[in-house]
């Protein structure tokens, strides 16, 4: 599979899945996995529209820098213009995309319509 210009790259780790299994503990704001600080360049030069994981956060935790609370956050976003989507319930679609082998879609996840608004919640459609 193919990683380019304009795509929706969904990353599922598992945590989600986990936490319903055995139990919240720290999912909101403790350990987890995700995408280290030196993705940016891969992010940026992919040029893709937009990523989800299953994690709170998105990026590993603890973050990699000291004095830096979720520095990727603070170099995709603004500079890169990357959407950016957390706890995704991904456990489903991994599991239909193993069934068949197929695991590029058309996906649509359109946020609530109000002007300015920034973080709102999206309803995920995925069309095999």
């Amino acid at each position: 599979m193919t990683v380019g210009r304009g795509d929706l790259v969904l990353v599922r780790t598992g945590q989600l899945a986990r936490a319903r299994r055995d139990g919240w503990g720290d999912y909101a704001g403790g350990p987890a996995p995700g995408l280290s600080f030196t993705t940016a360049g891969w992010l940026h030069g992919r040029e893709i529209a937009a990523i989800a994981t299953d994690t709170w956060g998105f990026e590993v935790r603890p973050n990699e820098f000291e004095h830096a609370f979720q520095p990727l956050h603070q170099v995709v976003i603004p500079h890169l213009g990357l959407l950016i989507g957390e706890m995704w319930d991904l456990e489903a679609l991994a599991e239909d995309c193993a069934a068949d082998g197929t695991y590029d879609f058309w996906l649509t996840a359109a946020p609530l319509p109000i002007t300015g608004a920034v973080g709102s919640p999206v309803n995920p459609i995925a069309v095999k």
